[in-house]
């Protein structure tokens, strides 16, 4: 599975939700758990692989394989946390992006059952984001005009890193 990357219209378009959890979606979701390990990854939502389904997988740290279909986020805290974010679909680019500490999901796993978790730190931090391609956003959007021009253009000159 090839990873699109920036300037791919795909990334910047809603997926769609998924209307039966069948054999295709538990291999979707299988495969999708593969290219995640093969990246080194800790998060993978399906649009970044040009698929426009309401699933992604996360592997957070020592954290178990985790998978999520037609996620919808219930709360996200207020207080809030600054920290350095890349994505597998703008490799090499680097950059602060403020997210909520915690957040609350509900979704679907590959077997058909609803479940919903509260998260906290890196795993919140990756289910935002991969939520965020769901809906048509890459991390670069969320940080401000400056910054995310500064970084767009370093990524199309070749990988940068933001120290701010």
């Amino acid at each position: 599975m090839q990873i699109l990357t920036m300037g791919n219209d795909l990334l910047k378009q809603k997926a769609v939700r998924i209307d039966k959890i069948d054999s295709k979606i538990r291999e979707l979701a299988g495969q999708m758990l593969e290219a995640l390990a093969a990246e080194k990854g800790i998060g993978l939502a399906a649009v970044q692989l040009g698929i426009m389904k309401r699933i992604f997988v996360t592997r957070v740290q020592n954290d178990e394989e985790r998978i999520f279909i037609n996620p919808s986020i219930l709360e996200t805290s207020v207080k809030t946390t600054k920290y350095e974010e890349g994505c597998l679909s703008i490799p090499g680019i680097y950059g602060q992006v403020v997210r909520s500490e915690l957040v609350t999901v509900q979704a679907w796993n590959e077997k058909g059952r609803p479940f919903t978790i509260e998260a906290e730190g890196l795993l919140a931090r990756v289910i935002q984001h991969e939520y965020d391609h769901l809906e048509g956003i890459l991390f670069l959007d969320r940080m401000p005009d400056d910054k995310r021009i500064k970084l767009a253009e370093k990524y199309k000159t070749g990988a940068g890193r933001d120290t701010n």
